[in-house]
């Protein structure tokens, strides 16, 4: 729903660097499995060499990629050498090894004053714990411009770690907005950095069709493009006739490779996916033959986010499907499938399968036919029929099928795999069928949400504060484990005009998200965790990596009291925060009343303003919050 933001929000700048590190912990996220500290610290110099000791072209890479690190930082550059032997000091050594306990990702890492020993079973597991070497140096190793008069420490310690899940993902919607094939690359290079190994990218939607089909050229020269709008999507009035179709873009066969290949350097692979039935306005729009319709129907459009679902009665107003009934549509599916398959390496193709409305169906006559011919009984089971002869295409290329939680209405095609997304029942009910389950549920894992007072933030439709996304579990009670793959969070793109918003979003969210994938479950620990973050913070500046500092502002508990009066309650999420607030229309600071109690709304009171501190230092926005919202939202609770 719109929402009407009654005064301005003003915001300052944290001050993040206040946090002090207590212990190595706090330098690492995720967690590792065990972590011993030594005594000392390995000095980082011109004289440092690095060893890999193997011919591995792949731990090549490894090294060459620290090597270049700490020459873009530092300033030094760190020779890589080959060698059966390293002896010496103040080396850093590459080994691949054999040991069952680490599998093909996990790692050891010894640190003494002359050595760093960087051991695994695979050069994936010699990339992850580079991962942990940086963030055990100095936060300017993170800095895109050489930082002079370092001393490049890195405290003594033995570590060995390993992944719980092997599906560690983000997905990256690059069709509702369109993101570069650079800026595919810097979410690669910022995801690897918390070891994630996996990228969804949702290529298709009713809003763009983002690769190029070489047999399908209309796809991208009609569906990759439509009018540009800003404000809240959803609510645009449809473009009209002369509004150029400019905004967009799309990714050339090329592209893809240079990412894939891009991708698979960093031990990264990538989920393509093509969303249909439904979301498949951009297809349509360039192939009007494949609705039930087949384009004798009103004109279909690329949508530029106005408003083509009545989401209250699940009613689609001009989104139209791509047809069950028209055997056009599975040659055209074959055709996109087939390219596809050649151009990405990875073993699954999501087919979507969410958010089909039927309204269309219900008036085909050639829907009805096929459901007489094929004993369908309702609209599910229709949808059904489609989702098992595309993953029949699709396994026809050599791969195996994904689809959202919704290919289990009306029947599961025999060998899908699920990626649970409204809440954890469908994966639940998946993995009990013997399916294989990715959990990426909306109540944890959706991070296109707010992250805080709507008043504040990006305006979108739900909220997941970071603690919440941080009570992310991806095996549900009751559960065999082995039929869950792990998790992805989703980063959906409605709302996301730039990079740097997509940024904002993603961190600390995915720290969160990040942990649960990786870390070992015992060791979860909020008050553990958030520490961390706040050292990931100083990093990403460094970095110059946006993030939401959401997680320092204050939340707002507004209820009517029985005597009628307006009390409100404040909280924070992280512990040790001061909330400072006034009411008489001045700034707040650590010197202007602090919350220690339900605040009862004085009299003609407009607007209660809030910060946070850390001690003496500000550490959260300074929030303006209208009196009159505050009592909305009370008698809402009626």
């Amino acid at each position: 729903m719109k929402k009407t933001i009654l005064f301005p929000v003003l915001m300052c700048i944290p001050l993040f660097g206040i946090c002090q590190v207590k212990s190595i912990e706090e330098l690492l996220l995720p967690a590792p499995v065990s972590l011993k500290q030594g005594s000392g610290n390995f000095i980082l110099n011109s004289k440092t060499n690095i060893v890999i000791l193997s011919k591995d072209i792949d731990a090549k890479r490894v090294a060459t990629f620290l090597s270049k690190k700490l020459s873009q930082s530092a300033g030094f550059l760190v020779n890589v050498k080959t060698s059966s032997t390293a002896a010496g000091s103040n080396i850093i050594k590459l080994s691949l090894i054999s040991d069952a306990i680490l599998g093909n990702e996990g790692y050891k890492l010894d640190i003494t004053s002359g050595t760093i020993m960087l051991s695994a079973n695979k050069p994936a597991g010699l990339f992850y714990g580079m991962q942990t070497l940086v963030q055990l140096m100095p936060k300017e190793i993170e800095s895109i411009h050489v930082v002079k008069n370092m001393a490049w420490k890195i405290p003594a310690c033995s570590i060995t770690d390993y992944p719980r899940f092997g599906w560690r993902g983000l997905m990256f919607d690059v069709a509702r907005h369109f993101f570069t094939k650079d800026e595919v690359k810097k979410y690669i290079d910022e995801m690897v950095k918390y070891k994630y190994n996996l990228l969804h990218l949702h290529l298709t939607d009713d809003e763009g069709w983002r690769i190029e089909i070489k047999s399908l050229p209309k796809l991208t020269e009609v569906g990759a493009w439509n009018v540009k709008r800003v404000g809240y999507f959803g609510t645009f009035q449809p473009p009209s006739p002369d509004e150029p179709r400019t905004y967009g873009g799309f990714y050339t066969q090329d592209d893809i490779k240079e990412i894939v290949q891009y991708a698979k350097d960093r031990f990264v692979d990538i989920l393509p996916e093509i969303d249909v039935p439904g979301h498949s306005l951009a297809a349509i729009a360039a192939y009007p033959e494949l609705a039930c319709s087949a384009g004798q129907g009103p004109k279909s459009e690329v949508s530029s986010g106005q408003n083509i679902k009545d989401w209250s009665t699940h009613t689609a107003l001009i989104d139209d499907n791509l047809c069950p009934a028209n055997e056009n549509v599975y040659e055209f599916l074959d055709k996109v499938l087939t390219e596809l398959a050649h151009l990405f390496p990875f073993e699954y193709i999501h087919m979507g399968g969410d958010e089909t409305f039927k309204t269309f169906w219900e008036k085909s006559d050639a829907v009805k036919a096929l459901m007489q011919k094929e004993g369908l009984k309702t609209m599910e089971e229709v949808q059904s029929y489609f989702e098992k002869r595309v993953e029949k295409i699709v396994e026809s290329k050599g791969k195996k099928f994904m689809g959202w939680d919704e290919i289990l209405e009306g029947g599961l095609a025999p060998s899908a795999a699920v990626m649970s997304w409204r809440g954890m029942k469908g994966g639940i009910e998946a993995a009990k069928m013997k399916h294989d389950v990715v959990m990426s549920p909306t109540d944890f894992a959706y991070i296109d949400y707010m992250q805080g007072d709507p008043i504040i933030e990006p305006h979108i439709y739900a909220t997941l504060r970071l603690k919440k996304a941080y009570q992310f579990e991806p095996v549900p009670e009751g559960v065999d484990s082995k039929y869950i793959k792990g998790g992805q969070a989703n980063l959906w793109s409605e709302q996301l005009y730039t990079f740097r918003h997509a940024e904002y979003m993603t961190w600390p969210r995915g720290f969160a998200i990040a942990e649960a994938l990786w870390s070992p479950k015992e060791k979860r620990d909020w008050d553990n965790f958030f520490p961390r973050v706040e050292n990931q913070f100083k990093r990403l500046d460094e970095s110059e990596i946006n993030y939401a500092p959401s997680a320092y502002d204050p939340i707002f508990e507004a209820t009517n009291t029985g005597n009628k009066q307006l009390m409100i309650e404040l909280s924070t999420e992280p512990k040790g925060l001061d909330i400072y607030y006034t009411f008489d229309n001045s700034f707040p600071d650590c010197f202007s009343p602090k919350y220690a109690e339900p605040l009862i709304v004085p009299k003609e009171s407009v607007m209660l303003k809030v910060i946070t501190y850390k001690g003496k230092n500000p550490v959260g926005r300074l929030i303006y919050m209208p009196i009159e919202e505050l009592q909305k939202r009370a008698d809402n609770k009626k």
